[in-house]
Parts: C-alpha cells; structure tokens; sequence
C-alpha cells in the first residue's frame, strides 16, 4: 500500500480514537499488520493491551497451604496393559513347535576378532556373544552375518 498523507492522517485519526489496529484496518481497507507496522513507523503511542485491560491492579495472590504430595501407583509394565480382546473360544489347541536353529555354542573368547551376535536375553545369567571368528570387515561370524545384512531388492522389480 502507498501510504498518502490523507491515509497517515486517517491513521493518526483513528489511532487517537482508541480503535483497534484491526477495526483501523477494516475501516481503511487494509491488514491489521499494515497498521500496526506505520503505527510503529510513525511512533504513535504504545496502545493498552486488549488483554490487560483492568484500570484496578489486582489484589496480590493469597499463600495457600502446599499440597500433599501424591501416593506413586505402581503401573503394570506397558506391554501388560492392553485392550480387552474377544477370544473365541479354543477347542483343543495343539501348541505348535517352537523354531530352533543351531549355532555353534557360545564361547567365551570375546575381542576385536569375535563375532558379537548376542545369544540369549540381557540382564539374564544365559546371555553371552556368539565369539566365533567374524567374517572380514564384518561384526558376525559367517551364520550371522547372513541374518544381520539381507539384500535389499531391486526396487526397478517393483515398477510397472
């Protein structure tokens, strides 16, 4: 927007009447910002927060007494906690048998030449490192490293 000096006028005008920076921007047809941005280049008077509009300050706030501290509940862990299913009833259900691979057995040579596949679960007495000889330039030993890098496809497969 050209800024006349009949616009500037109208503006100090306005300002002076105590509007708002957005009824001074319906009025003039231009934005709320526009208006505040000339105001603030013609240094008008700061205007009193819409907000803060109390001529009485306000009494101060009274000390209350502090709370209770709250009693911690103890949470189930958050896999525990799930929606209830509807489970249909089983008739006779045959466990199926669990998948076991073999890997050679744990060895406690552990170091830069070691592979270090963890066997087991952390934090229980079973968990150790596989330690076998790893491939060159690999973490794993040959079974493991077949696990740990799987070849990502040929995404040129994919487009039709």
């Amino acid at each position: 927007m050209d800024w006349t000096a009949e616009a500037i006028e109208r503006l100090k005008a306005l300002w002076a009447e105590g509007h708002s920076t957005a009824e001074i921007g319906r009025r003039m047809g231009i934005s709320k910002n526009a208006v505040v941005g000339k105001a603030h280049r013609l240094n008008l008077p700061a205007r009193p927060s819409p907000i803060r509009r109390d001529a009485v300050p306000r009494p101060a706030p009274v000390p209350r007494a502090p709370r209770p501290m709250p009693v911690a509940r103890q949470l189930p862990p958050p896999m525990l906690r799930a929606a209830p299913v509807a489970v249909a009833p089983v008739v006779a259900a045959v466990p199926a048998a669990p998948v076991v691979r073999a890997f050679p057995a744990a060895r406690p040579r552990f170091g830069s030449r070691s592979c270090c596949w963890p066997i087991g679960e952390p934090g229980t007495s079973g968990f150790s490192f596989c330690g076998g000889e790893p491939m060159a330039g690999k973490p794993y030993c040959t079974e493991h490293a077949a696990l740990a890098y799987v070849k990502p496809r040929d995404r040129r497969e994919d487009a039709a």
